[in-house]
């Protein structure tokens, strides 16, 4: 790999959002119901929902994967600046 790619080299490598709320939105899906049914809490879930994670847990991303039955890119997209 090139160091000019290295995040040393560069300040702005852009940026990873979630867009569990579009889905969620376009399914009718509350944060309680998809909290309820990953069995997970609902602190969690919200903050999936307002793209306020920072630290991703992937056995959670499967779960609400598996009940919205999409794929983790359906939900994570990464944007180069």
């Amino acid at each position: 790999m090139k160091d000019s790619k290295s995040v040393f080299a560069i300040k702005d490598y852009g940026k990873i959002s979630l867009h569990l709320k579009e889905i969620m939105d376009n399914k009718k899906i509350t944060r309680n119901y998809l909290a309820r049914v990953s069995n997970t809490r609902f602190e969690v879930i919200n903050k999936w929902y307002n793209n306020e994670v920072e630290k991703m847990d992937l056995d959670i991303l499967a779960r609400i994967c598996y009940v919205l039955e999409c794929s983790p890119a359906d939900i994570i997209k990464y944007k180069e600046q």
